[in-house]
């Protein structure tokens, strides 16, 4: 079987290093994704411990148009009947660039016609659609002439863990949250701050990637479950083999925030992931922070939205790089931005820039080695 892995921008070597660590060596880096063959454990497990997926998906055929007509013809051929049944509620969510369709919306709605005709044929009745909650979702992606038809096996995208029940006004997805504690080089070995953590997306990925807890561990349901080849034993023996691999944390994890609101948004996540105890949350201003002589690793992601005004975000990343140099010697700090005017203001020099992107917002994640001296000024 051949698998599409959707993730975010600039973390696809990330991810193939993720597939590649499972044993997985037929890999393909795409944009935005990664390909790669293999069985149903594979699947499973790729939906259960890759940290940087959005979503797995098994191509179920792939052809080229020669015409807008193409689409039904190849789509009414395959045998839906070995992927659903008629009483399965389906949707089809597609992404279309192609010359033969002038609205993009319209091939997922050719490719719905035909599963409803191909079980109209052979049962009389047609499959309901729900795009709320349907129990298979088809994935359509056409590429000028080039389409791939496959069938979504996480359905609920896999960023969306399940221990965040709270989250404050501007979230961090938790795929990009981990993929970004993961460019840093960071797997647990030494301590680890979030001083700007809001609901505590941050920290709580931490604390899964240092006790080698599995992304996907809780999670109440995967679109593979309602498959017709669904082998539940399989999956009890994946999620076996990889729950056996959770250790105690080495290091101290820690996050915290000047609001009151967001420590206890965060607090709540470092419970519901089982981490109490091991990820410690507090109230803090950063400004007034005394750096408890960690020498570890600080990862920020400050604000950076359209609710504050470019002096206020200036103001706001100028005391992060002063604080830094005063009270940080001897740290790595990373920051995550959306605002490259207000980088400008932390003063100091980043040895390295990581192009990432929050939603549709083009963002860095900047590296920089604290030293006496460092900071610049505004000069």
């Amino acid at each position: 079987m051949k698998f599409i892995v959707k993730t975010l921008y600039g973390l696809e070597e990330l991810l193939a290093s993720e597939v590649a660590e499972s044993g997985i060596d037929n890999i393909v880096v795409r944009n935005r994704a990664v390909t790669f063959e293999g069985g149903l454990e594979d699947l499973y497990a790729a939906n259960y411990i890759y940290r940087t997926a959005l979503s797995v998906l098994l191509e179920i055929t792939s052809f080229k148009l020669n015409k807008a007509s193409d689409l039904y013809d190849n789509a009414i051929k395959i045998d839906w009947d070995s992927i659903m049944s008629v009483d399965d509620t389906f949707a089809v969510a597609s992404v279309a660039n192609s010359p033969f369709f002038k609205h993009s919306a319209f091939p997922g709605l050719v490719v719905k016609d035909a599963v409803a005709d191909y079980f109209r044929k052979r049962t009389g009745r047609r499959p309901d659609v729900s795009t709320s909650h349907p129990r298979i979702l088809i994935n359509l992606h056409i590429s000028n002439q080039e389409a791939t038809i496959s069938v979504d096996s996480s359905v609920v995208p896999l960023f969306k863990r399940g221990y965040r029940k709270m989250q404050g006004t501007a979230p961090l997805n938790e795929s990009l949250a981990a993929g970004m504690i993961m460019l840093t080089g960071w797997k647990g070995e030494r301590n680890f701050h979030d001083p700007m953590c809001g609901s505590g997306t941050i920290p709580v990925e931490a604390g899964l990637i240092a006790g080698s807890i599995p992304s996907g561990f809780f999670r109440e349901f995967f679109g593979f479950q309602n498959w017709k080849n669904y082998d539940p034993a399989l999956f009890e023996s994946v999620k076996k083999k990889y729950n056996s691999r959770i250790k105690a944390i080495p290091s101290m994890i820690t996050g915290s925030d000047v609001s009151a609101q967001a420590v206890k948004m965060a607090r709540e996540s470092v419970a519901n992931a089982g981490l109490t105890g091991e990820v410690r949350i507090f109230r803090e201003d950063f400004s007034g922070s005394d750096n408890l002589r960690r020498e570890g690793l600080l990862l920020f992601n400050p604000p950076y939205g359209k609710r504050i005004n470019p002096g206020e975000l200036d103001s706001l990343y100028s005391m992060i790089g002063t604080v830094l140099k005063h009270r940080y010697p001897g740290c790595e700090a990373w920051i995550f931005s959306g605002a490259p005017e207000a980088l400008k203001s932390v003063a100091l020099k980043p040895s390295k820039k990581i192009k990432l992107f929050n939603g549709s917002i083009e963002c860095q994640l900047n590296r920089y080695i604290i030293q006496e001296g460092a900071y610049r000024g505004n000069n």
